[in-house]
């Protein structure tokens, strides 16, 4: 196996992180076709400073050793092939670059399509907001039939199915709701309970 060596102390931001983690290329040793490298040593000896460099590259250390991990992977089944390169690492070092920016094209056009794909749903008109506090001033049970039966347009004779209350009980629930509203809001800003139904 190879030695492992440290690179020079660089200069740059990421000095300390480069110092303790960039680790040179892996390099097999001269050999003969019967003295083929073992891929597991390979990885152990590359996969470290891959991740390093990935990392630098995406910002994302998970995102890193996956892509490593990926370009690993398609290395494999390759590397009978990929053993007699002289660096195979580098091989390696590309498949992975390529991943992480395709993921990150991918990740671009998926945000640029969701941001035009949103609905743009227009802003309340004064009175719908106005409507929304006043019924939020309402008893729990008056909000829910004025709710039904003027926004839902879900008739008298339905929203006893729905509330479990009799018919007298909710006609009494909407002329209470409607009363309280008319004196928030003024009248005729709901029909009389008998118009629609």
């Amino acid at each position: 196996m190879s030695t492992i060596t440290m690179s020079r102390t660089p200069r740059g931001l990421i000095d300390g992180f480069r110092r303790t983690t960039m680790i040179s290329s892996y390099r097999p040793p001269e050999r003969t076709v019967a003295d083929r490298w073992d891929f597991a040593d390979f990885y152990a000896a590359t996969f470290h400073s891959l991740c390093a460099q990935l990392y630098v590259h995406t910002g994302d250390l998970t995102e890193a050793q996956d892509v490593v991990q990926e370009a690993f992977t398609r290395a494999l089944p390759r590397w009978e092939r990929l053993a007699e390169y002289d660096d195979p690492a580098a091989w390696v070092r590309k498949v992975a670059w390529n991943l992480a920016t395709s993921r990150w094209r991918r990740v671009r056009r998926i945000t640029v399509f969701s941001r035009s794909a949103e609905p743009t749903v227009p802003s309340p008109t004064p009175d719908r907001v106005a409507l929304q506090a006043a019924l939020a001033t309402l008893p729990e049970r008056q909000r829910q039939a004025i709710i039904l039966h003027y926004l839902a347009d879900t008739s008298i004779a339905e929203i006893p199915q729905l509330t479990g209350a009799a018919e007298g009980t909710v006609k009494s629930w909407l002329h209470r709701g409607r009363a309280a509203l008319a004196a928030r809001l003024g009248d005729g800003f709901l029909p009389e309970v008998g118009d629609s139904g």
